[in-house]
């Protein structure tokens, strides 16, 4: 039996605590971002605002308590990308050498470009108080987020790939790739510790790859919206995947990731659901623009629930810059999101770009 802690209990937290616990055989507990949300879940029996109808077992601990994570071996993190720093600041003083963390947040945090295990990283070391220099490499490190005391780390991995919350709630099979660099034998348990009747998980040690593949998607999928809420058909939405697709991979390989973990899992496989599935809630963001609707408005329709590429956008923009990696469809996007440019003249400016060749 592991201890594991579900850091962060809107949709997809609360479906990942679920799934565990059908599978068995853990000692598990959920965090809620203040006492007053987790007390409101233990009162109603389930988690009515985010994932309303899936009873929560009374097995499955409830909790508003940092602290609760020092007993934890496994901590799997799925805060929003916007509040992770923030989260981390609160819960690392409690983290110790000897656990693993796991990233199920899909994002890249503004400004700083960073993937989520990155900041998580960075987190950590200013929270329990390391030398400048370790905050310093926990920041910029492109390949093994892990901080370490006494020369004992805590590793960081990422779980990612094509996953609606409802339907990993409901035990519809599921599979995802997870991913830690360099250590194979803590994805192996990570692999091992998750996988049930109704979630299958493979490994990598491409951890770039992964993160950036599950953040990257939410952008196109963005685009594929804005697509069909313009009215397009199929041929467009293949074009967007495809040319989508391409764009995510030639960032990914920029930063260090692998093309073939592009065109897995966590990449065309997350891709393809988010583009097309009517429950992807950047896809909604995407088709309610293109109906005409404004951000804020759309944004506060969601009820509090996250469309993550909405911010992912901006950061990709940035991280691709620093790379010098052309992505037109979030280009795109971006002046649709954030300067209010009409998507029909957005399509436009994709089709009537020079000619290239497509590889």
């Amino acid at each position: 039996m592991s201890r594991i802690i579900v850091l962060g209990s809107g949709a997809w937290g609360t479906a990942i605590a679920l799934s565990l616990h059908r599978r068995g055989g853990h000692q598990l507990s959920l965090w809620a971002h203040s006492p007053e949300f987790a007390q409101e879940i233990i009162a109603d029996g389930e988690n009515r605002l985010f994932l309303p109808g899936f009873p929560i077992p009374p097995e499955i601990t409830i909790t508003g308590d940092n602290e609760a994570a020092a007993d934890a071996e496994i901590v799997v993190s799925v805060v929003p990308s916007e509040f992770l720093r923030s989260t981390f600041a609160r819960i690392g003083p409690h983290l110790h050498p000897g656990q693993i963390i796991v990233s199920a947040t899909k994002g890249i945090e503004d400004h700083t470009y960073l993937r989520m295990t990155q900041v998580i990283a960075a987190s950590l070391a200013v929270g329990q108080g390391f030398s400048p220099d370790i905050v310093s490499a926990a920041t910029s490190r492109a390949l093994a987020p892990e901080v370490s005391s006494s020369g004992i780390p805590i590793p960081i991995g990422a779980f990612s790939g094509p996953s609606f919350a409802l339907e990993v709630a409901q035990g519809q099979p599921t599979a995802l790739t997870v991913a830690f660099h360099d250590t194979a034998a803590i994805a192996t348990r990570i692999q091992t510790e998750f996988s049930s009747e109704t979630l299958r998980l493979y490994t990598s040690n491409d951890l770039i790859g992964v993160e950036l593949g599950g953040a990257l998607k939410n952008v196109i999928a963005i685009a594929a919206g804005v697509a069909a809420g313009v009215g397009l058909g199929y041929n467009s939405a293949a074009a967007l995947m495809t040319r989508g697709i391409a764009e995510i991979t030639r960032l990914a390989v920029a930063c260090g990731g692998r093309r073939e973990t592009l065109a897995g899992l966590s990449g065309v496989g997350d891709l393809v659901l988010t583009c097309t599935g009517s429950l992807s809630r950047n896809r909604t963001v995407g088709q309610e623009l293109g109906r005409g609707g404004k951000l804020a408005e759309i944004l506060a329709g969601l009820g509090g629930k996250v469309a993550e590429g909405v911010s992912t956008t901006r950061a990709a923009l940035g991280l691709a810059r620093q790379h010098g990696i052309e992505m037109p469809i979030a280009e795109q996007m971006e002046l649709i999101l954030n300067e209010g440019k009409d998507p029909r003249e957005a399509i436009k400016a994709l089709m009537l770009r020079p000619g290239k060749d497509e590889h």
